[in-house]
Parts: C-alpha cells; structure tokens; sequence
C-alpha cells in the first residue's frame, strides 16, 4: 500500500475544473483545488465563501434586492470533508433582508456567515466614487504565488501583482481558472466572492514560512454588483505589537471600484 501523498494527505480529487462537487441535500465535496495554504488537509476560505455565497444566491433568488454586505466568521479549521452550507432568512423585509448560512463540516459549524440585501434603487444621478482606480490586470506582472504559498487554492489562480509592492501595501489582481460548483450555474457575485480572501496573501507584510497570520473573519461591503472573473485589490496589511494584524483591501472588479474587505489576522510565529 503506497504512502498518503504530504501534499494531498487527503486524496482529494485534481481531476475536476471546479472547486467543489455537489453530493445532494446542500452538501459538497471539495476538490484539490480548494485546499488552504496552511495546512493540507483543510480549505481556503476563498471558496469556501463562494460556495456559501452561492448557496445564499440560491436560496434567496429575489431579483428587487442586492447583496450588499457578507460577513463570515471562521470558527476554525475547514477540513477538506464533505461541507454542507444551510440558510436562512433572519430579517425578513419588503426592501432590506438579512439571510445567514452555516457551514458544517463532521457534525461541526466551521463557518457562520450573514448577508444583508438591500433593495434596487436607481441612484445613478447622485451615484459617486472618488477611489483611485488600479493599474488593470494587463499593467501589471503575472506571479507565481505558490512559491510563497502551498495549497491547491492558491494554484488554481492566474495573479498578477505589481512589481514595486513593498511589504503590506500593493496591487494585484486574481482570476479564478476553475468553476466553482460542478455542472451547477453560478451567481456573478458568489464566483467574485469566491476570491476575496486572498487578499490576506497578495501584499502580505510578513514571510509566511516564518509567520502564521490567518484571518478569523471576512467582510465584504459592496456598492454594486461585481462582475465575475478579474478581482482587483489594492490592500494594506497592518500588523499590531500583541498578535493582532489587519488586512483592508479596496475592492475592484474589470470596470473599476466595487467596496471593500477587511480581515481581522491572528499573528503568531510559525511553530
């Protein structure tokens, strides 16, 4: 009997253009693709809130309202195990709603997220952003971030960065090359949102093979609807002098600023 593979101890499967296979009854199983970059044998958080996302699409499918903020709070670590995402309506309402989803994985809740939609108005009149926009993906370097970081997620990413980053400030900008759900169509904003957290890993401030700093929460304010492919980050990474760091991204999709992400990171040395 041959060894476990210290890369994939789990055998998940590489053989899939899609992060996650849907098993029935809102469970999914995870392939290499959406393995986390500490550990193995966990997920990302990246298409995990995709694969969340998307199920707060599906089950709320009112067309008069947006999602306008997701906050996910991570209660530890993600096992590459079948995932089932539920939801819920909270706050039920003609113009505002809020929904929650939980993610379990073995009988655990490993994430609790809730999404506030707003209704549709037409504000194009006062509409305004004053954000700089980014160099666009084609300005800037393409970069191989698994040479920084382990984990199928991060290789699944096409990147690309600029090359005068200093550490905890920069841009870049990440492209999915997988789907998010096999044989299963998927919301623009749950493929979009299915990238947000690399933030915490394209302007990192400290060298992640000396230091762990991973987020235990994500949030994500939006102003409109971002389309799916290209997201754009411009991102400062902060870190405090008692083990706490933060990481703020400025969000953007291929036709310019969409809101924001903040990460709130517990430091520590690399054990």
């Amino acid at each position: 009997m041959s060894a476990p593979d210290p890369q994939n101890p789990l055998g998940l499967r590489s053989d899939l253009d899609s992060y996650y296979v849907p098993l029935g009854d809102n469970t999914f199983e995870p392939t290499l693709h959406a393995q986390g970059a500490w550990l193995a044998h966990e997920q990302h958080m990246a298409p995990v809130t995709g694969l969340l996302a998307h199920c707060l699409q599906t089950f709320n499918t009112r067309e008069d309202l947006q999602l306008a903020r997701l906050t996910a709070e991570i209660l530890g670590v993600m096992p590459a195990r079948p995932t089932t995402v539920e939801c819920q309506t909270i706050r039920s309402g003609r113009t505002i709603e809020l929904d929650e989803a939980t993610v379990s994985i073995e009988g655990r809740v490993v994430v609790r997220a809730r999404a506030w939609r707003l209704g549709r108005v037409d504000t194009s009149e006062v509409a305004a952003d004053e954000t700089p926009a980014i160099p666009g993906p084609d300005e800037l370097a393409a970069i191989d971030l698994s040479q920084l970081w382990g984990g199928g997620f991060i290789a699944s990413l096409e990147l690309r960065t600029d090359t005068q980053r200093v550490p905890g400030r920069g841009h870049a900008w990440a492209r999915p090359t997988k789907h998010l759900v096999e044989g299963e169509p998927v919301h623009p904003v749950a493929a979009y949102l299915g990238v947000v957290d690399t933030a915490n890993g394209v302007a990192t401030r400290l060298d992640p093979r000396s230091w762990m700093f991973p987020n235990t929460d994500l949030s994500v304010h939006l102003v409109r609807q971002p389309k799916a492919g290209w997201v754009g980050f411009d991102t400062a990474v902060i870190v405090g002098d008692s083990g706490v760091g933060l990481t703020s991204s400025r969000l953007h999709d291929i036709d310019g600023p969409v809101g924001r992400c903040e990460q709130i990171l517990t430091v520590r040395p690399m054990a």
